[in-house]
């Protein structure tokens, strides 16, 4: 098996309550993160998300797929999503959100190994393509994320957009 500590920063011009509700509307990510073909719900967890879990299929720029559960850990609102993952990858992922004087700073931590006998092969391989592709969903990611806030963002006739409520919380 190969190991993998990805860490990722993205900067985004919204307030950190609204880049936090998107993070946690997790069954709405296909909507604006490429490469994220879908998200089930498997289990509801509690009234802060602690135990919510959640089947994601990711399609990689390699042409491989990704499936695994995240299984929710720890929730700090609004600075902290932490969860397990288990399937193709097993490990730790956790969304840290800073607010700054023009947004938020959000810094995700993706701690796995693999856990399928080839991918462990392709990682030993071709381990700098699958960081690569990592750092591309990441990058297609923060566009995405970006792209759906500015479109909640209040419109010039005074209308303001509103997230979509957070499912299983």
């Amino acid at each position: 098996m190969a190991s993998f500590d990805f860490d990722t920063t993205w900067h985004i011009e919204a307030p950190i309550g609204e880049v936090f509700n998107a993070l946690t509307d997790s069954l709405h990510w296909p909507d604006w993160w490429p490469g994220l073909i879908d998200v089930q719900p498997l289990v509801a967890g509690n009234e802060y998300g602690i135990g919510r879990t959640q089947h994601f299929v990711w399609k990689s720029r390699l042409g491989y797929h990704l499936r695994f559960d995240i299984r929710i850990t720890r929730v700090f609102e609004p600075c902290l999503i932490e969860g397990m993952a288990s399937g193709d990858v097993a490990g730790l992922g956790s969304w840290q959100l800073h607010e700054e004087n023009l947004g938020t700073r959000v810094r995700y931590l993706w701690q796995v190994r693999t856990v399928r006998p080839w991918m462990g092969l392709l990682a030993r391989v071709a381990r700098p393509l699958v960081v690569w592709n990592h750092q591309a969903m990441m990058r297609e990611g923060h566009a995405g994320l970006i792209r759906h806030l500015a479109r909640l963002a209040p419109h010039p006739d005074g209308e303001v957009g509103s997230l979509p409520p957070r499912e299983g919380w």
